[in-house]
């Protein structure tokens, strides 16, 4: 009988934790949430960001605030993401460079993009306009591919910096058309493309929210968009696909991870939430009317299936390109 009795206590106590846990999560959250952006204040992440945690906070009823932590193209505050505890009270608000470019470029990163995050939900995606000069006599793609193919080496074109979306899709036209063009990269967008508009660079691949306004203005002449999907905002420009380069997809997209191991419940939770903000009119107004992003929501399966696919792309992209490890 006592050890029948003894037994018994032994199971109750091993069984104990559960409950618990199952409460800790239902109950989720029960205080503020660190939400991490791996960008400096007022940029395009951090701004969503921002706009997202107060939607969450307002739903969820505790602060979801924001935390900036740059630094490495987004690697720090990535890192800082991944090594943290995996309770739902930290996450990670970032544009998609620190996971699917990031392990790929550079020669050493402290952290797993698969295994060290668990997806919560991709929340927009963004491409990027082929511009030149409204002025400039290459009139179509197919007169700037002649004149990369008669002056090997000479036509030039600005990015963000080497791994940013405009030098990989500038890199995957060259690969695409049999070209040699200039790569010159820039500290941010702005300076690249105040060289083109001042004739310092021949074409662009820019980001549609920054050329739109010089497009309309007729200071940029645009010939397609960089993903498969034509952009809302630039509804008559065709994709490159449509123009002729078969298969170009470059786009990149913000969502929000969690560190790796967060319990399903939480996971779960913060997805229903993420999605439901993400359809109010204030994140269209922001991420669509201002910010020149596309809505996309799914699960976190979804986003984990487009990591994995975009780390196939870019490296296989970075690897044909020649691109040297950063």
């Amino acid at each position: 009988m006592n050890h029948r009795l003894a037994a018994l206590v032994i199971g109750m106590t091993a069984l104990a934790p559960f409950p618990q846990a199952a409460t800790a999560q239902e109950d989720y959250p029960a205080r503020p949430v660190r939400v991490i952006v791996p960008y400096l204040a007022g940029g395009a992440a951090d701004i969503f960001a921002r706009t997202l945690a107060q939607k969450l906070g307002d739903a969820l009823k505790h602060p979801f605030v924001v935390e900036n932590r740059a630094g490495a193209n987004g690697g720090i505050g990535s890192e800082f993401v991944a090594k943290s505890a995996p309770d739902g009270y930290t996450l990670l608000a970032t544009a998609s460079g620190p996971i699917t470019v990031n392990p790929i470029l550079y020669a050493k990163v402290p952290y797993d993009p698969v295994k060290d995050f668990a997806p919560v939900a991709q929340c927009t995606v963004y491409q990027y306009v082929l511009v030149t000069l409204a002025g400039s006599p290459i009139r179509s793609i197919a007169d700037l591919v002649d004149a990369a193919r008669a002056k090997p080496g000479a036509l030039s074109y600005g990015s963000t910096g080497v791994g940013g979306g405009n030098h990989l899709a500038g890199e995957l036209f060259a690969l695409a058309t049999g070209t040699r063009m200039i790569h010159v990269p820039y500290k941010g967008s702005a300076a690249a493309l105040a060289d083109l508009l001042g004739g310092q660079l021949t074409f662009m691949f820019d980001t549609v929210i920054t050329s739109v306004p010089q497009i309309r203005a007729g200071k940029l002449r645009a010939f397609a968009v960089s993903s498969l999907k034509r952009a809302s905002s630039l509804p008559d420009v065709p994709t490159m696909d449509e123009a002729g380069i078969t298969g170009f997809d470059i786009s990149q997209w913000q969502g929000v991870l969690a560190p790796g191991g967060t319990p399903g419940a939480i996971v779960s939770r913060l997805n229903a939430e993420i999605v439901k903000a993400m359809r109010t009119p204030e994140m269209h107004e922001r991420m669509i009317t201002k910010g020149g992003n596309e809505i996309v929501t799914g699960t976190p399966e979804d986003l984990a299936a487009l990591i994995r696919s975009d780390l196939q792309k870019y490296a296989k992209l970075v690897k044909d390109a020649k691109i040297p490890a950063q």
